[in-house]
Parts: structure tokens; C-alpha cells; sequence
């Protein structure tokens, strides 16, 4: 089974049973972003959650090899993202990232927040004029050495 027929045998799945994201990651004991994300094929998942998520969605023995598999990771296929919602986020990053970037040399020095050694996180705030949204975004820094 090749990783793409996994995560397709994943979110089939998922539909199926009628689980949220969320409540994978619950049942897994595993952070709901990360784990979102290593459902849509962007991590893979050490053998014993693997087994885990294969007993939970019913996944034929197969999949929890491919699960394992360290994936090639990037989901955007197109850019600019035609999704509404990836657009957005990408617009956020046209806009803002050049300023969120000179306040990360300006605070840190000369350096990258890491995506490797990295945590996120999405809630729900709510608020009097309606609900936003609130995304996290926690790298650590690592400095350029020459």
C-alpha cells in the first residue's frame, strides 16, 4: 500500500465511522494539529500509533507500514491555493510575512524559526462581534552560524 492509499483509507474512514480530526487525536493520546496533519499524509506515524489508528478505523494490516513511512511533505500543489482557506493563509504570509520576518531578526538576530522543532495550534475565540480564529505558531529559533 503506497502512503497516498493510506491516507485515502484514512479519511474514507474517518468519514465512515463519522470521527472528527479531533477526536482521533484523542482516541491516539497525540496533539490534534500534528496528528490532522499526519492523517493528510504530512508525518508519519511510529508503529504503535499506527497499529493503534489501524484498530480504531478498521484499516486493513497493510496500512500501518505505510502509515510509518517518513512521507515527502507539501500539500500545495498550486500556488497562489485556490481553497478559500489556504488562500487566506497564504495571503496572511504575503502580507505580514515580511514584517513578522524583520521582527524575528530584530528580536533574535539573524536566524529562522524552525518547522522541524515546531508546534501549532488552531482555537476558537469568541468574541462580540463574532468568532475568530486564533492560530499559533511555536518554532524554535535557530540561529545562521558561519
Amino acid at each position: 500500500m503506497r502512503r497516498s492509499e493510506a491516507t485515502e483509507a484514512v479519511l474514507e474512514a474517518k468519514q465512515a465511522k463519522n470521527l472528527s480530526f479531533s477526536g482521533i487525536a484523542d482516541e491516539l493520546g497525540t496533539d490534534r494539529v500534528w496528528t490532522t496533519a499526519a492523517l493528510l499524509g504530512q508525518h508519519p506515524f511510529d508503529d504503535g500509533t499506527a497499529t493503534r489508528l489501524r484498530t480504531l478505523l478498521d484499516l486493513p494490516e497493510e496500512a500501518v507500514a505505510a502509515l510509518s513511512e517518513i512521507p515527502t511533505r507539501g500539500s500545495l500543489d498550486r500556488l497562489p491555493p485556490t481553497d478559500p482557506t489556504l488562500y487566506r493563509l497564504y495571503e496572511v504570509l504575503q502580507v505580514y510575512g515580511p514584517a513578522l520576518k524583520e521582527l524575528i531578526h530584530e528580536d533574535f538576530g539573524d536566524g529562522i524559526m524552525s518547522a522541524i522543532t515546531f508546534r501549532a495550534d488552531v482555537q476558537r475565540v469568541d468574541a462580540e462581534e463574532g468568532p475568530r480564529v486564533q492560530i499559533t505558531l511555536d518554532g524554535k529559533f535557530l540561529p545562521y552560524k558561519w
